[in-house]
This record gives C-alpha cells, sequence and structure tokens, in this order.
C-alpha cells in the first residue's frame, strides 16, 4: 500500500507532527513548543488555543519538509499528553479557563474531600488508581466550582470536557461545525471516571464528583476510524485511525503484546508500563492499574503503571532555575567530571512523590551535602534520581506481578544519555535496551492508525518492524548498588511531611 501514516503527538512541552513510512522509519518532523504557565506554587496550565494552532502549524511543517500533501497520507494516528484536563463551550469552540496539567496540584483538597471516611483507594476497584492530583476527574470538579457560571453551563449542556485527544479530534473534525467529541480507552482510563471493566463512564463517581456525563466524550477503542479531517484542515478528508495516551503509544511503539513486557519512557516525567494481559491487576505497592490499548472490537489489554513525576523536568529546572548548564545537553558532560555523587541526592518532588508513595505533602530536597561537593556532583544526582525512581517503580512491579524484570525497553529524550542509562543498567541489575527507532510514543499512534487501515498487518509487523540499537549492562557489584539506594530510600523519607495546611 503506497503511501504513509502521520502521528500527531500532542506532548507536555511541544506538539509534534511525524510522518512514518511502512518501515516505521521517520520521514520528516515538525515540532513546535507551547508556553508553561505557572500562575501559582503548585498550579500548571496550558493555553489550548495555543496548542491547537501549534498543532496545525505543525502538521504543515511534517508534510512540507516530506514534500507531502493529504493524497500521501493515508491515515493519522494521535497520542497526547494525558490527564491534562480541557473544559470548553461546544457553541464557541473556546476553552472556560486554561488547560490544567497533569503535573498540576491545585486539586490537593478536593481529593481529600472525595476521599472522605473511606480513604484515597475509594474508587480503586472501578477505576485502578487511587485519589490524587494527577487525574484528570476532580481537575473538572475544580474547574465546574470555580469558573464563573461553568457548572451552570456544565448542567445545561453545552459544555464539554476531553484531555488533550479530544481537544485535538474534535477541532480537527470540524470544531463547532460537527466535530467528533471522542476519546479512546487508554486516555479515558485516567479520568478516574472510567470503570476498568465495563471501559464506561461511572455514573455514580461522576456524580460524586459533580460532573454532568453529557460533558463527557464517548470512549471507543486505540484503533478504529474515528472520522476525517475537516475541509478546512490541511488534511481535508484523511481518516484520524488511531488514538493512544502518550505512554500507552511508547507501550504499542515498542511491541509490549506480551504479559510481562515493559518499557520506561524518559521524557517530562517518568511511565514504566508492563503489560499484564487481558485482565486488570490491582496493584498493593503503590502502582496504576490501566488500559494498556484496545484494537477494535479485540478485549482491552491491561498494564500496570508506575508514573514519576519528575526526571527530564529536573534538568530543565537545572538550566532555567539555576542556571548550572545552558542546555538540557550539557547534563551528561558536567555530570562526567566526577566519578560519582559525592555524597548527594536529589529528591525532586516539586509536584509531590507519585508512584510509589503518592504523596502530595512532600516537596523536593538536595541531601547529603558537604563543602566537597560541587555542581559536577548536582549534575550527577540529577541523573541519579531519575534511576533511583525507576527501580523504585521496577521493585513495585516485580512485587504486584510476582514477574522479575529480564530487561527494560526505554525511550524517550532522556535515552540519548549513555551515564544514565548505564546507571539505570547498574541500578536494576539488568539490561536497559533502546530501539532503533526511538520516537515510539508517536511510531505507537501511527502503527495503531496503520493497522486500522490494513497499511499494517496486524501486530506482528509491529513487533518484526522493532529493532535494538544498543543495550547496556549492569555492571557494579550487588553491594555498591544496594548502598547507593539504600541512602535514596534515606533521602526520600527527608520530603515527607512538608506541606502543612496553612502552607
Amino acid at each position: 500500500m503506497d503511501g504513509y501514516i502521520l502521528a500527531i503527538d500532542q506532548g507536555t512541552t511541544s506538539s509534534r507532527a511525524i510522518v512514518f513510512d511502512h518501515q516505521g522509519s521517520v520521514m520528516s518532523i515538525g515540532q513546535r513548543e507551547h508556553t508553561q504557565i505557572m500562575p501559582r506554587p503548585g498550579w500548571v496550565e496550558h493555553d489550548p488555543m495555543e496548542i491547537i494552532n501549534n498543532v496545525r502549524q505543525v502538521v504543515a511543517q511534517a508534510l512540507a519538509e516530506a514534500r507531502l500533501n493529504a493524497q500521501s497520507i493515508l491515515a493519522i494516528g494521535v497520542t497526547n499528553q494525558r490527564e491534562t484536563t480541557v473544559v470548553w463551550n461546544r457553541r464557541t469552540g473556546e476553552p472556560v479557563c486554561n488547560a490544567i496539567v497533569w503535573q498540576d496540584t491545585r486539586t490537593d483538597e478536593l481529593v481529600n474531600e472525595f476521599a472522605g471516611d473511606e480513604g484515597l483507594d475509594r474508587y480503586k476497584l472501578q477505576v485502578g488508581l487511587p485519589l490524587a492530583t494527577y487525574f484528570a476527574g476532580p481537575r473538572i470538579a475544580w474547574i465546574l466550582r470555580n469558573v464563573p457560571g461553568a457548572q451552570a453551563a456544565a448542567e445545561a449542556g453545552d459544555l464539554l470536557f476531553g484531555t488533550m485527544d479530544t481537544w485535538v479530534v474534535w477541532n480537527l473534525t470540524g470544531g463547532t461545525r460537527g466535530g467528533i467529541h471522542i476519546t479512546d480507552v487508554t486516555n479515558a482510563s485516567r479520568t478516574m471516571l472510567m470503570n476498568l471493566n465495563t471501559l464506561q463512564w461511572d455514573g455514580q463517581i461522576a456524580e460524586d464528583m459533580g460532573i454532568p456525563l453529557a460533558m463527557l466524550p464517548q470512549i471507543r477503542s486505540s484503533a478504529e476510524v474515528y472520522g476525517v479531517c475537516a475541509n478546512t484542515e490541511l488534511l481535508a478528508g484523511v481518516p484520524i485511525a488511531g488514538i493512544l495516551g502518550d505512554q500507552q503509544a511508547a507501550m504499542f511503539g515498542q511491541a509490549c503484546f506480551t504479559p510481562g513486557a515493559a518499557k520506561n519512557t524518559y521524557g517530562t516525567g517518568c511511565f514504566l508500563l508492563m503489560n499484564t494481559g487481558e485482565t486488570p491487576v490491582f496493584s498493593k505497592h503503590g502502582l496504576l492499574t490501566t488500559v494498556g490499548y484496545q484494537v477494535g472490537h479485540t478485549k482491552p489489554t491491561y498494564a500496570l503503571e508506575g508514573s514519576i513525576a519528575v526526571t527530564g523536568s529536573l534538568v530543565q529546572w537545572l538550566r532555567d532555575n539555576l542556571g548550572l548548564i545552558n542546555s538540557a545537553d550539557e547534563v551528561e558532560e558536567l555530570a562526567e567530571c566526577v566519578e560519582d555523587n559525592g555524597g548527594a541526592y536529589f529528591v525532586p518532588a516539586f509536584s509531590g512523590l507519585f508512584a510509589p508513595y503518592w504523596r502530595p505533602d512532600a516537596r523536593g530536597a538536595i541531601v547529603g551535602l558537604t563543602r566537597f561537593v560541587n555542581k559536577a556532583h548536582l549534575a550527577r544526582a540529577v541523573l541519579e534520581a531519575t534511576a533511583y525512581q525507576t527501580r523504585e517503580v521496577v521493585d513495585a512491579m516485580e512485587a504486584d506481578s510476582g514477574v522479575h524484570l529480564i530487561e527494560l525497553k526505554v525511550d524517550g529524550g532522556m535515552v540519548a544519555n549513555d551515564l544514565l542509562m548505564q546507571f539505570q543498567a547498574d541500578q536494576l541489575g539488568a539490561p536497559v535496551i533502546r530501539p532503533v527507532v526511538a520516537e515510539t510514543t508517536a511510531l505507537g499512534a501511527a502503527y495503531a492508525a496503520g493497522i486500522t487501515i490494513g497499511y499494517w498487518d496486524g501486530q506482528q509487523d509491529v513487533a518484526d518492524n522493532w529493532a535494538e540499537a544498543i543495550r547496556w549492562e549492569p555492571r557494579v557489584t550487588l553491594a555498591e548498588r544496594d548502598r547507593l539506594f539504600r541512602n535514596w530510600k534515606k533521602a526520600v523519607t527527608r520530603t515527607l511531611d512538608w506541606v502543612d495546611e496553612d502552607t
């Protein structure tokens, strides 16, 4: 089948459009960053109008670079930053406020209110998630309570909710002129509002949070034709045929199709997913139960997930807030100036701690400082923090699943950092493997769309296309590995119970 598949990857820091060929190779990329809006401590917002405008621009960039037009694109796959919440007016297309980003912690009081006497696991058996500021449901409730007129407008049927996949698809398929209001099972499973067993919205939870069901999108599978781009779009008539939340898309792109297969994406945060098959596994060690993917009318595949809030964004913080480096690439060179961390540990609990702790009261800390420590040691501590946090998630995953990690497939921007990848292998005591095509998030969305239209012959083609580029084997002794990790665990305890009611 001649032609190409386009993936739209709407991420936390930028939007990208990537054209893939049948081998899963990148033909062209368009990318634009969007503004990170932080009006108060703990608040993180994006402008949805800026994002949709950027999406249109990056599509044009990618097509121009590859010298293609709409006739050359057979289907579109969409992947997105998950949990980030947009509420907009269906008649005007205008958001009622900025999008509230997944890192935002403003819903802390609401989370405790919804937990009540039953605790943070009140809805866990239905949705696989603890009550936390991370998820979209409490954010919708916050918007309805705090934006003047929003609750009444929602109850009148004038407002729509969506995560970024829903916002992008609604706009591309016509917006106020017949835009399709949908999401897929992977994104819906991150709202706290979808029942994992029925794959439908849970009316009781929505009622508890004061959310009218009419504002929620229709839930669809991860791979089917949802609709076509509208005539006003650059891609007029091209079908949108795949949607996956970014981490599930990376899991799909890494061909993690058998139970026990796992991948870790090193981006703004870190997200480790393990395939658990067709039955949801409910964690007892601080992990999330989520939908991994669903292809058409097949049974859904579930996953256990460990979500880490701050990894790549910690390198950005070192650059932008402290000015210790001029670009993110410099962190590895600086860290290599020293042999170890000099006793310094950096726990980046900027938005509290996610898996496996789920402690919104935690705040970041640098501990173990002496006069010996210099900026190179801090750079190394920044990189090591990512590896330690990943090991904590792997330990929890092994305890929940009973499966020992044999190897870890990795992707995301930080996998270009050889020092980090070697340290990760050392801390896991297992090989770390980077694929030839590192754009696995966008590739996973492209695969879902391509499988839908017959461009690829099912998941076997995905597995056949996957190829190993580089492998890092563990090098350190077990005693050294455990000594470093013991001190990390000690450092984590120093971050807890920091936020009081009056702070």
